[in-house]
């Protein structure tokens, strides 16, 4: 019955299947249709969940669990809550976005990329479902190596191996702190009468000395700001984002992996080192919405300023998620959906202007908006989503991460309001250079609109986000209960 189904294990069984056809399959045209049918399948299922889930409920539900490695006590613990639940629809959404973006882009060893695509997609799903820290902590590696081989074979600029090689070095050195503040969880679990624990829900019920949360909170803060990214572990982003493929900086720029991170482990587990240490978090968050909307301004490129603004947006996440209470909590969460559909789908649209001009930078582009006018009426609601228009998602995100803020860290928000007005300068002047004034460039002229899936995928993402910002009650109303155990948690 569909009641009995492991549903969260079917999430992720189909996709290494799939991306094995892909692979094996002798004919490289078929490797596209089966990441496309295989990511169909995945979406339905991660619906299927979605409309199982009972909102009403704070604790972790369709929780699955199996003996991994028994002498350590380490499981097969997967789980979702309301705040993990509808970032997997939104993943296997953005992925279907990045197949279809790359359907008649990638003409190189096809079979291998949308293998790898799935793989990634396989991690990506693993890391919101993990409930069990080393399990996590698989799913996070994981993820690295079909990126760098992304970027390497796939990317579009000079310097994209010295990118590539880049990204895996700074994420393996963020594991490392990642992976020791598991083991001190672990080890301070035996210390204290127990065995090792690596379970988060059992984590959660432990008491741990505040010495030893100060540790954890530090090392794993450290191990996800890599990710997230937060100034000065940023460097990364930009360079990723100019010369790996556009399509799959979607996913890098649209899912904040680090951000969920610090949501799922980092605050709860070291609750009283979250509460010395909030002044650290809203001034990381802070200062990377200030970095992040100046050096946008500066940009001439539409890859490097989107990979800036990211940085400052995600910035405004963590500050709202120092504020420690509710409304930071559902704001920052929201936003961080936001940010797949927003960034993500700018990145999708930018992946299909520069396979249709060859460029992304502004000296190239220039009246854009009068051939491609579906693309160019998009990405500015993709962008007003971003700077958090009322009306999108992005709105009543912000708006719930500032009203906490101000309650709690005055000058961060005070800051973090006059980098909004730098964003709002940087995203309209870029766009009324990219895509307004005269066509220079004559292949700009004869550029072709988006294409039938093209516009499908986009059209989708534009109308979650609309939803998101007329109804953002429906998506609260998951995040609460699961929220407020958070903060009682915390408190």
């Amino acid at each position: 019955m569909i009641q009995q189904l492991p549903l969260l294990s079917l999430l992720f069984l189909t996709l290494p299947l799939g991306a094995a056809l892909a692979w094996l399959l002798p004919r490289p045209e078929w490797a596209k249709r089966i990441a496309l049918g295989t990511a169909l399948i995945d979406l339905c299922i991660s619906l299927l969940i979605v409309f199982r889930f009972d909102p009403s409920q704070s604790g972790f539900q369709m929780v699955e669990q199996a003996n991994w490695i028994p002498t350590l006590n380490i499981q097969y613990l997967v789980g979702v809550d309301g705040i993990s639940l509808l970032f997997l629809p939104l993943t296997v959404l953005l992925f279907i976005g990045v197949i279809l973006s790359s359907w008649n882009t990638v003409t190189t060893l096809p079979r291998l990329y949308y293998s790898l695509l799935l793989v990634l997609e396989t991690a990506t799903l693993g890391i919101f479902c993990s409930l069990d820290t080393m399990l996590f902590f698989l799913f996070w590696e994981l993820s690295l190596i079909p990126i760098y081989f992304l970027i390497s074979l796939w990317g579009s600029g000079p310097n994209r191996r010295y990118a590539a090689m880049k990204y895996i070095m700074v994420m393996v050195a963020g594991g490392v702190p990642l992976l020791f503040g598991f083991l001190l969880l672990a080890f301070g679990h035996a210390q204290s009468g127990g065995n090792l624990v690596f379970d988060l829900p059992t984590l959660l019920a432990t008491a741990m000395p505040a010495k030893l949360q100060i540790a954890v909170f530090l090392l794993l803060l450290l191990g996800f700001a890599v990710k997230v990214p937060l100034f000065p572990l940023h460097t990364w982003l930009p360079l990723a984002a100019m010369e790996g493929p556009a399509a799959v900086t979607a996913m890098l720029v649209g899912i904040k992996l680090g951000a969920y991170g610090l949501i799922r482990f980092a605050i709860p587990l070291a609750p009283e080192a979250a509460h010395s240490l909030h002044w650290m978090l809203a001034a990381l968050g802070a200062f990377s919405v200030m970095y992040g909307a100046v050096a946008a301004l500066a940009q001439t490129n539409l890859r490097r300023m989107l990979a800036y603004a990211s940085l400052s947006h995600v910035g405004l996440v963590v500050m709202g998620l120092a504020s420690l209470d509710l409304q930071g909590l559902q704001g920052s969460v929201l936003q961080l959906l936001t940010f797949t559909l927003a960034s993500g789908g700018g990145f999708l649209l930018i992946s299909a202007l520069q396979h249709r001009v060859g460029s992304t930078d502004i000296l190239s582009l220039g009246g854009a908006a009068r051939s491609m006018p579906m693309l160019a009426s998009f990405f500015l609601l993709f962008g007003l989503a971003g700077m958090g228009m009322p009306g999108t998602s992005g709105f009543p995100a912000e708006l719930l991460i500032l009203v906490s803020a101000f309650g709690h860290h005055a000058g961060a928000a005070l800051a973090a309001l006059f980098a909004m007005v730098l964003g709002t300068a940087y995203f309209l002047s870029m766009y009324r250079r990219a895509f307004f004034g005269p066509a220079h460039n004559p292949v700009i002229q004869d550029a072709m609109d988006l294409r039938p899936r093209e516009l499908a995928v986009t059209l989708i993402f534009a109308c979650l986000i609309l939803a998101g910002g007329f109804f953002p009650s429906v998506i609260l109303d998951v995040i609460q209960p699961a929220g407020e155990a958070w903060v009682m948690r915390i408190k």
